[in-house]
């Protein structure tokens, strides 16, 4: 049930949000479905989202249009699950870990921590291992029905010394997220600092932490980090997270078997898309990066390997957390004794 304060706020983020322009004109429309994304306007990941709206639109021949729309423009980040169950939205493009204290397994499906090589493997899991099912299942509870994940690149790492393995971390300050994420660097000896975004460039600037996990290298380069902290850890291998692609379940029963399978495979084009293009960006950025004097830093597979080991002792305790936690947990490390990245 929606608590009194956000409900209030949703019925009036809904009256604004009515006001909103549509990006196009959906007279003809059979379905229209308002779905706001975790982006800012104007970044890459808002524009491969818009791609996404617009390919809809093509493939269903005009019947199904979306209205993408930015990060808050109806509700807050954290607001958009319960929004999209109360039809408030009609979909989100979010990430679950947001939503992990409604339920624990969201971050799961967002990711576990240190799992995957690449995104691709992640994908493998998803579309073979049983991933989609689950998370489907996780979702469902909140009346939304899960389309896909949808990664947005490998996260980089920027610090101010070289931290080539497990054992350099011992010590370091850095930034982190709470969360899953936080507790393995804390495992492995970091000393580990919440800082909201804006405050990070300046924390780094004055030495208040050595580190930042913060996003993917482009990311980083375009907040400056490089320049004071010349030494990013590339290609990332600690998180590649997903988002993801939901829409409200009522919403999504009434359009019919061909048009759920048009969404599930522009889904799929959309995951593609975004990771792809954040790759590109992460390619001119690791040359910038290097023009400005940056050394990158690759972890070697048998310090990937010790990171991953270290990794497994929080995701079983992450497991814990609920059932459907625990099932996502296992079935993601069944895979990965399938890929054999794991024992």
């Amino acid at each position: 049930m929606i608590k009194r304060g956000l409900k209030t706020g949703l019925m009036a983020a809904t009256a604004a949000a009515m006001t909103i322009t549509a990006w196009t004109s959906a007279d003809a429309a059979e379905w229209t479905w308002k779905v706001q994304s975790l982006w800012q306007p104007g970044t890459v990941n808002q524009k491969v989202f818009v791609r996404f709206a617009d390919n809809l639109k093509a493939m269903t021949g005009g019947r199904l249009v979306i209205t993408p729309l930015p990060v808050k423009a109806v509700v807050g980040h954290t607001e958009t699950l319960e929004a999209v169950g109360a039809d408030i939205l009609q979909g989100h493009h979010s990430g679950g870990a947001y939503f992990a204290g409604k339920e624990p397994g969201l971050q799961i499906c967002t990711e576990l921590n240190g799992a995957f090589e690449n995104t691709y493997q992640s994908q493998l899991w998803f579309e073979y291992g049983g991933g989609t099912k689950l998370c489907r299942e996780a979702y469902a509870k909140f009346n939304v029905f899960f389309v896909g994940p949808v990664w947005f690149g490998q996260e980089s790492m920027p610090a101010k010394k070289p931290l080539k393995t497990v054992e350099s971390f011992k010590g370091v300050k850095m930034r982190a997220p709470e969360g899953m994420g936080a507790a393995i660097w804390r495992r492995i000896g970091a000393g580990v600092v919440t800082l909201p975004g804006s405050e990070v460039f300046t924390a780094l600037e004055r030495g208040v932490i050595d580190a930042t996990d913060w996003g993917t290298l482009g990311m980083n380069q375009d907040l400056g980090y490089h320049k004071i902290a010349p030494y990013p850890l590339y290609p990332g291998f600690h998180s590649a997270p997903a988002a993801d692609m939901v829409v409200n379940t009522k919403r999504w029963n009434a359009v019919p078997a061909d048009v759920k399978s048009i969404v599930e495979i522009a889904t799929k084009e959309f995951a593609r898309d975004m990771v792809q293009s954040i790759q590109m960006v992460d390619i001119q950025a690791a040359e910038d990066a290097v023009k400005q004097g940056a050394t990158l830093i690759n972890w070697s597979t048998e310090e990937r390997t010790k990171f991953r080991k270290i990794a497994m002792i929080e995701w079983d305790a992450f497991g814990k957390k609920s059932a459907m936690a625990r099932k996502l947990v296992d079935s993601q490390m069944a895979f990965l004794r399938k890929l054999k990245l794991i024992d």
